[in-house]
């Protein structure tokens, strides 16, 4: 059935190239192949949490003179926010590995590099 499917694409593409009228449909400045290799680009960052709690924190440092056992309260609540995020990361990072997702450029590079591509034109 993926064989068929992959003969159908090839006829399509042969259909478009050929000059039945006059200049052909397509005319590629490549060679229609895959390389093998993707670009190594960066992932996007989430947005940032526990902004409140450190702004908190930071404040209650600068009004005791950034004596730790002072705000011990806001301390422990801003751990606590960042334990959270941190849980809510993993299990959002184990939910697409499950789902499929997205690789990382780096782990479709080296797919690719395993299973290279035929470099003739179709």
């Amino acid at each position: 059935m993926a064989a068929q499917g992959g003969i159908q694409f090839q006829e399509k593409v042969s259909r478009l190239l050929s000059r039945q009228n006059g200049k052909p449909v397509l005319k590629p400045n490549r060679t229609l192949a895959l390389r093998d290799a993707v670009a190594n680009r960066k992932l996007k960052k989430g947005e940032a949490t526990c902004i409140t709690e450190m702004s908190v924190l930071m404040a209650c440092w600068k009004q005791n003179n950034f004596v730790d056992g002072q705000c011990s309260n806001e301390v422990s609540t801003f751990y606590i926010c960042v334990e959270k995020a941190q849980a809510a990361m993993k299990n959002k990072s184990e939910q697409t590995k499950m789902q499929g997702g997205r690789l990382h450029p780096k782990q479709a590079t080296t797919l690719l590099k395993r299973f290279p591509n035929l470099r003739t034109e179709i």
